[in-house]
This record gives structure tokens, C-alpha cells and sequence, in this order.
């Protein structure tokens, strides 16, 4: 596990397209986030290709939260706890180290995220609390699911 190049992120866009479940931002975004954001992200990688990425910053107005904006594993390394291993990498980071708490938006359907992020609160021996961020209505086309919001804390 280490931190993202701006190097990585076609082969970051091509994963997170490749997980047909996550929503797929322009390759640019992904290029900003390991070019400005690469001490808040984790990639890993193995024999040389992309296995995983964790997106992740500090909001501006809340040093003391880390939000968790995507975690994207390969197929092939699915039901190996990359997911919850790259989490828990980047919580032991230096950039996370004032963190309190995580935060994360998930669709209602993602039960695997749910599962993940769930998982994750258990094994750091801290809550989950559930809100909804961002009801369906504000997204355009009336196609996406709204989006609940999971905090993870207090961070020991």
C-alpha cells in the first residue's frame, strides 16, 4: 500500500469503472486526487498493476474528519479484506493522525459497503451512526439512489 502518483490515475480511473457499481468521476478527478490529495488516498498495488484505491480528504470547515469518498477493489481481489486493509492504512497515517472520526456516503443498496464500513466501526471498537446527506432528489435525472451518511467514532 502507498500513497498515489498522478501517474496512477488512469490505471485508478480504469478500476473504479471496472467495479460497475461505484460512480465513475471524470479521470480528472481521479488525477487531482493523487496529484493534491495523495497524503488523504491509498493505492494498492500488486505485481505491478492497481488491486485497490481509498479516496479520502479532510473537509475544509472539519480537520477532525476524514471523509472516505470511494474505496474501489479490483474484482480479483475481492473477499480478501484489501478494502478494510487499505482503511485501516490510511487511519494509521500521519494525515489522519488528529482524525476523530470517518465519514462516508453509501447508496442503500451497497451492502457491501455496509458490511465494510459496519466491519470497520466494530473492529475499532466505535459507533456507527447513520444519516441521510444527500436525498435522491438532488441528483440530476432522477437515477441515482440518495446517499446516507456513516460516522465512525470516535477514532481511538
Amino acid at each position: 500500500m502507498r500513497f498515489p502518483s498522478k501517474e496512477d490515475g488512469k490505471g485508478i480511473w480504469e478500476l473504479v469503472k471496472s467495479t460497475r457499481v461505484l460512480d465513475l468521476n471524470s479521470a480528472y478527478s481521479y488525477l487531482l486526487l493523487s496529484k493534491y490529495f495523495n497524503e488523504t488516498c491509498v493505492v494498492a498495488e500488486a505485481d505491478g498493476i492497481i488491486a485497490g484505491f481509498v479516496s479520502a480528504f479532510h473537509p475544509p470547515q472539519q480537520p477532525e474528519v476524514i471523509f472516505v469518498w470511494q474505496v474501489a477493489v479490483d474484482e480479483a481481489f475481492r473477499r480478501h479484506r484489501l478494502g478494510m486493509n487499505m482503511l485501516k492504512h490510511l487511519l494509521a497515517r500521519k494525515a489522519c493522525s488528529n482524525s476523530r472520526y470517518l465519514e462516508i456516503t453509501v447508496n442503500p443498496s451497497n451492502h457491501a459497503a455496509y458490511n465494510l464500513y459496519r466491519k470497520l466501526a466494530d473492529e475499532l471498537g466505535t459507533s456507527c451512526v447513520e444519516e441521510e446527506c444527500f436525498p435522491s432528489r438532488l441528483f440530476p435525472g432522477g437515477q441515482h439512489e440518495e446517499e446516507i451518511m456513516l460516522r465512525i467514532g470516535p477514532l481511538m
